[in-house]
């Protein structure tokens, strides 16, 4: 990958550095890494490194077409090496997990808009959300549980809970007159 990387960084026209190729073998080695995880990898690579470093490398990476940012609502930005093609991604909502789509449509449809307003679409993001397999085979798991607690016979029996209750108000005497 070192020589690819190399060659694809100058093809690029981006300066090459040990910091760039780790970053590119980070986000190559996991696809859909946050930006801390990149840190971590890279400082296990090659030693001390700024995490302003590793976002100056992505930023440099993203724009050079080397990477792809991607930032679905309500999560941090995750960054892959699959860039030029038409994919999509998928999101569990209980684990987070993420899972790139092939498009169902083919290239080009995903790029257009029912109305434009004059724009020049070059990219589209589709995210899909859901649960995963695992997510869904454990909440299944844990219903069943949770039905088979509600029908089982109860181990202690039931004491009666008592509660206060106010004093009955007296009422006051009539006076007659």
């Amino acid at each position: 990958m070192t020589t690819e990387a190399v060659h694809l960084l100058r093809q690029r026209g981006i300066q090459v550095t040990a910091q760039r190729l780790a970053v590119l073998r980070a986000v190559g080695s996991q696809p859909h890494i946050t930006a801390d995880r990149v840190a971590e990898l890279v400082r296990a690579e090659i030693g001390a490194i700024s995490h302003q470093s590793v976002y100056d490398a992505l930023g440099v990476l993203v724009a050079g077409g080397l990477l792809r940012r991607i930032q679905p609502a309500g999560s941090s930005a995750r960054f892959e090496d699959r860039v030029g093609d038409n994919h999509h991604h998928l999101i569990c909502r209980s684990c987070g997990r993420m899972i790139d789509v092939d498009c169902a449509v083919g290239s080009a449809p995903c790029l257009t808009a029912s109305e434009d307003s004059g724009y020049e679409i070059d990219e589209a993001e589709v995210v899909y959300w859901g649960r995963c397999p695992d997510c869904v085979a454990a909440a299944s798991t844990s219903a069943d549980s949770s039905s088979r607690a509600a029908r089982a016979p109860r181990k202690t029996p039931r004491t009666p809970v008592r509660t206060a209750r106010a004093p009955k108000r007296k009422r006051p005497e009539r006076r007659r007159p």
